[in-house]
């Protein structure tokens, strides 16, 4: 029975009338066109990735050099030296005093 099957299918195939060089050189031309189209379009969406990555790693640095300058100004100020807090100890003594007068 498939060997039947198999004899009328390759009977249909050679029944089938062949495709003249014309018809091939054009099949081929369509099918350059074709894979020219697709790798341009491979190429450009390559690129605009390419492009997106390097906005991306841009926006991320620039993130990171605003979160160090926010860290930076939110930093604590140094610590009093002895003659800061000696003055800063008087005034308040000088203010109290001028207050009870």
């Amino acid at each position: 029975m498939a060997a039947k099957a198999k004899q009328a299918a390759l009977k249909q195939l050679k029944a089938q009338p062949t495709v003249s060089d014309e018809v091939l050189a054009e099949r081929k031309a369509a099918r350059i066109a074709r894979e020219e189209k697709k790798a341009k379009a491979r190429e450009e969406k390559r690129a605009a990735f390419e492009l997106v990555k390097a906005e991306r790693k841009a926006a991320k640095e620039q993130a990171a050099v605003e979160k160090a300058a926010a860290e930076e100004a939110a930093a604590p100020p140094p610590p009093l030296t002895e003659a800061e807090k000696k003055a800063a100890r008087d005034l308040r003594y000088a203010n109290r005093k001028k207050r009870r007068k």
